[in-house]
């Protein structure tokens, strides 16, 4: 169900094609696409963001979430710079573990990708870094990118603490490339580009990455944990070849370090660290907890699974929806928690294939719009463009998550019970207890992997997990 955006056509277009294209002229580091995590060989880098005014309507975007507001004055920071009113959690909850809270768009993006098990626990309150809305965790620190919201990515990353801590643990760059501590050192290779002709980089074009920005390469356990938890936005580009220290297996990466041992291959601890060695300002003292309720998932997932497998899992959270098969698939890491049927968008509406991530929640939208003489959607306005255009509303839709930007979502749909066979105009119908459930499970910036296998000769691979 839903309506149209321009000749192409848009999908399930209620209050969120109104929203205005929000574009910020701002410099971030590159950010590799997501769309390149899972074939080998390859990197891109974040699209340019659109020039002022491309897609802009009249209205003005929504203010900061209810959470991300009350920081405004205290971090004295503009509030078209915190994370808008898009739909994330506005709890706020306490972990004990560490004396600090994390809340709205921080506690949405750190449940998504995999809370405690992936990130560690929060050790400070948000801060302002560099003019981004920021929150350290044990590894890593998230930052909120206005510039990416309205793009495919992912709006939130990580702060680029690979180059501070190359620095702070190893030395500055020299002329010749090597580090600082280089010369005899044996690591010293280890920081140099790899020779494009050699065995290891042939190898990586085959089952890995090679960089053209940085020209290192990352393989085996390396490329596993980065391609199955979207590395080329969160970890940016390899800053080193994998290299013993401090007696294990490590790689850096722009935006962290990844270490391998007997526990499997996971982030390094280092904003801690580089707090500790003060390489990073960064206030980590406790705060009270008041009547701040302890993070407890069972808190913030009340709606039961009605679909289950089964089995529990542990890591980032993503969805697969095979639009062949008519099904969708809820992972947490590599296990799947739950799997139901759906129906996806009926010709000439199919719903768009490809890699994107919840990125607008409501609770209950009013769909409307117009098709033409073929079934397709082709406006979503007050108005017809062509008086034979037939329209078509829908009130009071429930639980709706925006995936895309041609505004197709998966919600309820209480107009039919035809689930496992196309029924809509682009969005992805979902039983009413599946869209309940998943409302609540898939915070913002939960991944949605779209694929139809009879629509390309060999499928994406599916990721493999946290």
């Amino acid at each position: 169900m839903g309506s149209g955006v321009g000749a192409r056509g848009g999908r399930c277009m209620g209050w969120a094609h109104r929203l205005a294209v929000l574009v910020l002229v701002m410099t971030l580091l590159p950010v590799a696409s997501v769309a390149a995590q899972d074939q080998p060989g390859q990197e891109v880098q974040a699209p340019d963001a659109p020039a002022q005014g491309e897609g802009q309507e009249e209205e003005a975007p929504p203010g900061p979430g209810p959470v991300e507001a009350r920081f405004a004055a205290d971090l004295d920071i503009a509030t078209d710079l915190l994370p808008p009113d898009l739909g994330a959690t506005d709890q706020t909850v306490y972990v004990a573990a560490t004396g600090h809270s994390v809340g709205g768009w921080m506690l949405d993006y750190w449940r998504a990708n995999g809370s405690t098990a992936m990130y560690g626990a929060p050790i400070s309150e948000p801060f302002l870094a560099n003019g981004y809305y920021s929150q350290a965790f044990e590894r890593g620190v998230f930052q909120f990118y206005p510039e990416l919201l309205w793009t495919e990515l992912p709006a939130m990353g990580m702060m680029p603490l690979g180059y501070t801590a190359l620095d702070a643990r190893v030395g500055t760059t020299r002329s010749d490339g090597r580090r600082a501590g280089g010369g005899g050192d044996r690591r010293a290779g280890a920081w140099l580009p790899q020779d494009p002709t050699s065995a290891g980089v042939a190898t990586a074009y085959a089952t890995g990455l090679v960089s053209q920005t940085t020209g290192h390469t990352v393989t085996g356990s390396f490329w596993d944990w980065y391609r199955a938890n979207e590395g080329a936005h969160y970890l940016g580009a390899p800053l080193s070849e994998p290299l013993v220290e401090r007696g294990q297996t490590v790689q850096y990466f722009e935006r962290g370090l990844l270490l391998d041992g007997d526990d499997g291959t996971r982030l390094a601890p280092l904003p801690g660290e580089l707090i500790a060695r003060g390489a990073m300002a960064v206030d980590t003292t406790p705060v009270d907890q008041g009547d701040m309720p302890d993070y407890d998932e069972s808190a913030l997932v009340t709606a039961y699974n009605p679909a289950p497998t089964g089995a529990d899992g542990e890591g980032r959270r993503w969805l697969e929806v095979d639009v062949a098969r008519q099904v969708i698939r809820a992972y947490q890491g590599q296990t799947v928690v739950m799997e139901a049927y759906v129906s996806t968008g009926l010709k000439p509406n199919e719903t768009e294939t490809g890699r994107f991530h919840v990125r607008i929640k409501r609770a209950s939208e009013d769909m409307s719009g117009f098709t033409d003489s073929t079934g397709e959607v082709v406006s979503n306005e007050d108005e017809a463009d062509d008086p034979n255009d037939v329209s078509y509303e829908v009130a009071d839709v429930p639980n709706v998550l925006y995936f895309n930007q041609e505004a197709e979502a998966l919600h309820g749909a209480y107009w039919h019970n035809n689930f496992g066979n196309r029924m809509s105009h682009g969005c992805v119908n979902l039983p009413l207890d599946v869209a309940a459930f998943l409302f609540e499970w898939a915070p913002l910036g939960t991944e949605v992997w779209v694929h139809d296998v009879n629509a390309v000769p060999t499928p994406e691979p599916v990721p493999t997990g946290g």
